[in-house]
C-alpha cells in the first residue's frame, strides 16, 4: 500500500512540475528591433532620428521593434550595452514594457563583406533561368532583389 502511495506521490510531483515548466517556457519569447535611448519615442525611433541615438539625462537603453512600433525597456542594461544603433533579437520574458534579457544576439541581413554567393537558380523577367554562374561578368556580379511593396 505505502509503494502505491509513493508511486503516486511521484507521478503527480512529475506531471505538476512538467506543468510548471511548460508554464515558465511558454512566457520566454523573444523580439527583434533596434537598441536606441529611452528618451526617444516611437514615432522618433521610427523616423530613425538621430535624437535616438544621443544620450540624455536619464536615458536608458532601450529596444525598439519596428514591426509593432512599441518602445521596451531592457533589463538587465549590461546586455544591451555597446549595441546603440544595432539591429538585435533579445530574448527573455515580458513584465508589462519591460523585457528581462536572457541573452541578445546582432542580426546581419544578407552576406558579410566577401563572403560568396551560394548557388542559385531562379527565373529572370523573361522566364528563362539564371544561375550565378550565368550571371557573372568580368569584374564579379551585383545581385539586387527588390521587394515589392503591395504583396
Amino acid at each position: 500500500m505505502t509503494k502505491q502511495v509513493f508511486l503516486t506521490l511521484v507521478i503527480l510531483f512529475l506531471g505538476v512540475s512538467h506543468l510548471f515548466g511548460q508554464a515558465a517556457a511558454a512566457k520566454s519569447k523573444s523580439w527583434s528591433g533596434t537598441v536606441v535611448y529611452s528618451s526617444c519615442n516611437a514615432d522618433e525611433a521610427f523616423a530613425e532620428s538621430r535624437e535616438c541615438l544621443k544620450a540624455a539625462a536619464g536615458a536608458r537603453l532601450a529596444l525598439y521593434d519596428d514591426t509593432n512600433r512599441v518602445m521596451y525597456d531592457l533589463e538587465p542594461q549590461s546586455i544591451a550595452a555597446g549595441h546603440l544603433g544595432d539591429s538585435i533579437t533579445v530574448h527573455g520574458t515580458l513584465d508589462d514594457t519591460t523585457i528581462h534579457a536572457s541573452s541578445l544576439e546582432l542580426m546581419s541581413i544578407g552576406l558579410a563583406v566577401g563572403q560568396k554567393a551560394p548557388a542559385f537558380s531562379a527565373p529572370d523577367q523573361f522566364g528563362h533561368t539564371q544561375t550565378l554562374d550565368s550571371l557573372k561578368g568580368a569584374k564579379g556580379t551585383v545581385l539586387l532583389f527588390f521587394r515589392s511593396a503591395d504583396w
